[in-house]
C-alpha cells in the first residue's frame, strides 16, 4: 500500500478531476483525493505544490454542485499548513513565484461559500505563525525555514485577500472571527499592513466594531489589528479612513457601550484604545467629530468628576480610581488640548471651529482645569494617589495653556489670573513639598515644585501672548510685576545651584510676560526700573559659550533682550540706571561677537537708547579686543552685511556700479512689476531684511566726524554709509521710472524730470566714488611718506653702526700701535687745550689730569677722582654749598 501512495500521479489526479462529472467517476475522485491526503501527510514538496492548488481549485468548483468534496478539499488546506519540504537549500529561491502564487489562491478560495472551508483557510493561515514539524518526514526532503511561508504570504498579497473577502462573512460572526484571527497575524509585518491598507483596512475594520458579538473577540481582534495599522503603516492613511462620518458612529457607540457596560480589565483596556483612535480621527479638520456629537460627549466626559452638573449624556456613569480609569482621564484631557488647537494650525473652517468654542464654553472646561490650580497640601481627590494627582495636576495646566487664550472671557470671569498667582506665590514659597516627577509633565519635577512653576507660566504666557488689555490690566493690579521679579529672582538662583533647561524655559517666560505687562505703559516700567535691570544685567553679561549648549541659554538671552526692548527703553529712570550699570558695554560686547541673529536686536536697542543724550558718550568711550572702537565694530559689521548681500565693491572697498550702488545681487535680479500704492517695492522691504539701515541710524547719532580707531578701508566704507539715504532714494526713483516705463510713456516733461533724477542719483554715486579715490589717494601718500621717515631711520642706523665700527677700529689701532697711540694722545691735549677758558681762575686750583707714573697705552678720560679736600680750600668757595664738608666737633 506505501508503494501505491508513494507512486500518486498528480497529473493523473488533475486530468481525472477535469473529467465529466458521473456517480462512478465521484466516487474514484474522492478516493484518489484520499491517497492525495494520505501521501502528502507529513508535507507538500515545494515542487508538488503548484499542482495541487490547481487539485484544491478543481474541488473548489466541484464543491458548488458535489458537497462530498468538502472534506477532501479542507484535508488539502490543512495539510497547506504543515511545512513545505524541499530537497536542495536553492529550492526555497527556485521556487518563490510558483509558492507566492499559490498561498496567494488560498486567499482566493474564501470565496467558495462553505463556513468549514474558508475557516479552515484561516487555521492555515494562522499555523504560517506556529509552525510545528511533523512526526516523521518525506524521505530525502527537509522542512523549509521557519519564516518561508510568511516572506511568500506576502508577496503573494494575501493580507489583501484576507480584507476583501470580510465583505463574504459579514454576517456569519464565526467567520468573520476567523478572519480577524488570520488578520492579526498578519498585521504584524510592516508589508501586509501595506497591502492591508491598500484593500481600505482600516475603514472595512472599523464599520464592523459595533457588529452583535458576546464574546467581544470582534472588538478586540479589529482593534490590535487597526494598532498594528497606525504603527505598520502611515498614521494620516488611516485617520483619513476612519474619518467618515459612520466610522465616527461606530467608534461612539462602541466607546459608549464599552464605558457604560465594560467591567473587565480588558474591557476598559479597549474603552481606552478605542479613545486613542477617536483622539486621533479629532485631530483631522475633516472628521465629523461634531456632527456626531462625538465632540460634546467627549467634552463632558472630561470634566464631569470636576464638575457636577447633571448631564443626561453621562447619567449613571461612575469611574473608578482604578490605572485604566486614570488613563481615560488622561486620554480625556488629552481630547481636550485636540479641540482647542489653533483652527488656522489644522485648518478648521470658522464655523465648526465656532462650535467647538461654544461647546468647551459651555460644559465648563475652564472651572474644571482650574480646579486642579491649587497648592498640593491635600490630593483633590482623596482616592488618587499623590503621584497620580500630581499627573493630573500638572496635565489639566498643560490643557489650560491651549484653553485659556479661546475662552478669554470665561478666564478672567473665573479670576484665573489670581488663582495663578496664588498658585506660582506657593511655588516659590518655603512650604514643603516632594514632587514625584513621574510623568511627561513632570519632568524636572522630582522632589520640587519646578513643574508646576513652569505650565503655570505656560498659561500665563499663552494669554498674555494676545495682548488683551482687560487680562494685562488684571494682573498688574494683583501686583503681577513684583511678582515676577520675584520668581525671576528665585529661578536665577536655582540655576547658579544647578543650571538646566527647565529653570532656563521659566526665566525664558518670566522675561517674555514682563515684556508683555510692561510694553508702552511708562509707569509700568518706572515700577520695573532698579530691581528689573540688576536682573537683567547678569543675562546679558551671559558667557558666550554657553549659547550654543543646548539647554536654552539662546532663547534665555533673546528673552532678556526683548525685555531690555520693552521694560526699560523710553523710561528715563530705568535707562539712566542700566546706562549706570555699564549696559551699553555689554551690549556691545554682544554686538562684537557679530552673531547674525543677535545683531539686529542689538542694533535696534542701541539706536532707540540714542534718544538718551548719555548714551553716544558710553559708546564712544568703549573699546573692545585690541582697542577695537565702537565705529570701527560698526563699518566691519557694514562690509560683512554686504559681503552676505553680494553687493558689487572692487578690491578696495569702492563704488562699482554708479547707478545702485547698494544694491544687492538678489535686488539685481528682479524683475520689474507693478505694484500698488500700498504695497512696498523691493527696494523698501530691503530695509527690513538686513542690519545697514540700524548700522547707519546709529552712526547718524554718533556723527560720522572724528570718530576714532579708523583706517582708510574704515573711511571708504563710512563715505558709502554716510549717504546711504541718498542712495536708498535713488533706488525707490529707479523703480518708480520702470514700473512707469512699463505701463506709460511718460510726457517730455516728466521725462525730463525724470532723466534728471537719475543722473543726480548717479552723480551722488560718482562723487561717492571720487571721495573714496581720494582717501585712498591720501592713505597712499601718507603711507610713502611714512616709508620715507622709517628707510631715513633705518639710514640714521646704519651711519650710528658705522661710527662705533670706526671707533672701534681706532680703539684697537691706539692698543696695538705706539705711534698711534701718541698720535692720540697730542689730539687729546690739544683738544683739552682748546676746551679751556683762556683767563686763569683768581683764587682757584689747578688740578692737572696727567696722572704722573700711569703706565697705561690708552688715552686718559674725563673722569677725575678726587682723594680729599687740600686744607686751602677748607671755608672757600665751596663752603656756602650743599656739598661743603661739615667740620668735625
Amino acid at each position: 500500500q506505501d508503494t501505491r501512495l508513494r507512486s500518486v500521479d498528480l497529473n493523473h489526479v488533475i486530468k481525472l478531476l477535469e473529467d465529466s462529472d458521473s456517480e462512478d467517476l465521484e466516487k474514484e475522485q474522492l478516493k484518489t483525493l484520499k491517497k492525495v491526503v494520505k501521501r502528502f501527510e507529513n508535507g507538500l514538496p515545494l515542487k508538488d505544490l503548484a499542482q495541487i492548488i490547481k487539485i484544491l481549485n478543481l474541488c473548489a468548483e466541484k464543491m458548488n454542485e458535489q458537497e462530498a468534496f468538502t472534506e477532501p478539499l479542507c484535508e488539502l488546506i490543512k495539510l497547506c499548513g504543515l511545512p513545505f519540504q524541499k530537497k536542495k537549500l536553492s529550492d526555497e529561491v527556485s521556487y518563490s513565484m510558483a509558492v507566492s502564487k499559490s498561498i496567494a489562491q488560498l486567499g482566493y478560495l474564501m470565496r467558495v461559500p462553505s463556513s468549514k472551508v474558508r475557516i479552515q483557510i484561516c487555521k492555515c493561515v494562522v499555523s504560517f505563525y506556529s509552525m510545528e514539524l511533523p512526526s516523521k518526514l518525506l524521505p530525502g526532503y527537509q522542512p523549509t525555514s521557519t519564516n518561508y511561508k510568511i516572506q511568500m504570504a506576502e508577496l503573494g498579497g494575501l493580507a489583501e485577500t484576507l480584507i476583501l473577502s470580510l465583505a463574504l462573512v459579514e454576517n456569519q460572526l464565526t467567520e468573520k472571527l476567523w478572519v480577524l484571527k488570520a488578520l492579526q497575524h498578519l498585521s504584524s509585518s510592516g508589508v501586509n499592513c501595506r497591502l492591508m491598507m491598500k484593500a481600505q483596512a482600516a475603514s472595512r475594520l472599523c464599520l464592523y466594531l459595533n457588529g452583535v458579538d458576546p464574546s467581544g473577540q470582534l472588538v478586540f481582534r479589529s482593534s490590535e489589528i487597526l494598532w498594528n495599522l497606525l504603527e505598520n503603516t502611515s498614521k494620516e492613511e488611516v485617520v483619513n479612513q476612519l474619518s467618515s462620518l459612520e466610522c465616527v458612529h461606530a467608534l461612539k457607540e462602541v466607546f459608549v457601550d464599552l464605558l457604560m457596560h465594560g467591567f473587565q480589565h480588558y474591557e476598559r483596556q479597549l474603552r481606552n484604545d478605542l479613545l486613542v483612535f477617536a483622539t486621533l480621527v479629532a485631530e483631522n479638520p475633516a472628521a465629523p467629530m461634531i456632527e456626531s456629537g462625538f465632540t460634546k460627549l467627549l467634552i463632558v466626559l472630561a470634566t464631569f468628576t470636576e464638575v457636577k452638573i447633571p448631564n443626561p449624556l453621562v447619567k449613571g456613569l461612575k469611574l473608578t480610581f482604578s490605572y485604566e480609569d486614570f488613563e481615560l482621564k488622561k486620554l480625556l484631557f488629552n481630547v481636550i488640548r485636540v479641540f482647542s488647537k489653533d483652527p488656522c494650525a489644522v485648518q478648521l473652517s470658522l464655523f465648526l471651529f465656532v462650535l467647538t468654542l461654544q461647546l468647551l464654553s459651555e460644559n465648563d472646561v475652564m472651572p474644571a482645569l482650574l480646579c486642579y490650580v491649587k497648592p498640593n497640601k491635600k490630593p483633590g481627590f482623596h482616592d488618587w494617589s499623590a503621584a497620580q494627582y500630581e499627573e493630573l495636576q500638572l496635565h489639566a495646566i498643560a490643557i489650560l495653556a491651549s484653553v485659556a487664550p479661546l475662552l478669554v472671557d470665561k478666564y478672567l470671569s473665573c479670576q484665573a489670573n489670581t488663582l495663578l498667582l496664588v498658585f506660582l506665590e506657593w511655588c516659590i514659597g518655603q512650604d514643603p513639598f516632594f514632587g514625584q516627577g513621574n510623568s511627561f509633565h513632570g519632568t524636572g519635577g522630582r522632589g520640587n515644585k519646578l513643574a508646576q512653576m513652569r505650565y503655570s507660566l505656560r498659561v500665563l504666557r499663552s494669554v498674555v501672548s494676545l495682548y488683551d488689555d482687560a487680562v494685562i490690566l488684571n494682573l498688574c493690579d494683583q501686583g503681577a510685576i513684583s511678582q515676577l521679579l520675584d520668581i525671576l529672582k528665585y529661578a536665577a538662583i536655582k540655576s547658579k545651584e544647578k543650571e538646566d533647561a527647565i529653570l532656563l524655559e521659566i526665566q525664558s517666560d518670566v522675561l517674555f510676560l514682563l515684556s508683555a505687562v510692561c510694553e508702552n505703559d511708562l509707569h509700568k516700567k518706572e515700577l520695573f526700573s532698579y530691581e528689573g535691570v540688576d536682573m537683567l544685567i547678569p543675562f546679558i553679561h551671559m558667557d558666550p559659550k554657553k549659547l550654543h549648549s543646548g539647554l536654552g541659554h539662546n532663547c534665555l538671552l533673546f528673552s532678556a533682550l526683548d525685555c531690555l526692548w520693552s521694560c526699560v527703553i523710553g523710561c528715563y529712570i530705568a535707562e539712566d540706571y542700566f546706562l549706570e550699570k555699564q549696559g551699553i558695554f555689554l551690549l556691545l560686547d554682544l554686538l562684537a561677537l557679530k552673531q547674525k541673529n543677535l545683531c539686529n536686536i542689538i542694533l535696534g536697542i542701541l539706536v532707540e537708547f540714542c534718544d538718551n543724550p548719555k548714551t553716544s558718550s558710553h559708546i564712544s568711550t568703549w573699546q573692545g579686543e585690541k582697542d577695537q572702537t565702537a565705529a570701527n565694530l560698526l563699518i566691519q559689521l557694514w562690509r560683512q552685511e554686504e559681503l552676505e548681500l553680494e553687493v558689487k565693491r572692487d578690491q578696495y572697498g569702492r563704488i562699482v556700479d554708479m547707478k545702485r550702488p547698494i544694491a544687492s545681487n538678489f535686488q539685481k535680479q528682479q524683475e520689474v512689476i507693478p505694484m500698488p500704492a500700498n504695497c512696498p517695492s523691493f527696494a523698501i522691504m530691503e530695509i527690513s531684511e538686513n542690519i545697514r539701515a540700524k548700522l547707519y541710524s546709529l552712526l547718524c547719532k554718533l556723527g560720522f566726524e572724528n570718530l576714532p580707531g579708523l583706517s582708510a578701508k574704515d573711511f571708504v566704507t563710512l563715505v558709502i554709509i554716510r549717504h546711504y539715504i541718498d542712495f536708498k532714494v535713488g533706488e525707490v526713483w529707479s523703480e518708480l521710472c520702470a514700473e512707469l516705463r512699463e505701463e506709460f510713456r511718460p510726457v517730455t516733461s516728466d521725462e525730463e524730470a525724470l532723466k534728471v533724477i537719475s543722473e543726480i542719483s548717479e552723480d551722488t554715486g560718482r562723487m561717492v566714488a571720487a571721495l573714496q579715490t581720494e582717501v585712498l589717494e591720501g592713505q597712499h601718500h601718507q603711507e610713502i611718506q611714512e616709508e620715507k621717515k622709517t628707510y631715513t631711520k633705518i639710514q640714521a642706523i646704519h651711519k650710528q653702526r658705522e661710527m662705533v665700527n670706526k671707533s672701534w677700529e681706532n680703539f684697537l689701532t691706539r692698543t696695538s700701535n705706539y705711534e698711534a697711540l701718541k698720535k692720540a694722545k697730542r689730539l687729546q691735549e690739544k683738544s683739552i687745550g682748546a676746551s679751556r677758558s683762556k683767563s686763569k681762575t683768581q683764587n682757584g686750583t689747578v688740578h692737572s689730569t696727567d696722572i704722573k707714573g700711569l703706565g697705561t697705552r690708552i688715552g686718559s678720560g674725563r673722569l677725575v677722582t678726587v682723594e680729599s679736600t687740600p686744607p686751602q680750600l677748607i671755608g672757600g668757595p665751596l663752603a656756602v654749598t650743599d656739598l661743603a664738608l661739615r667740620k668735625p666737633s
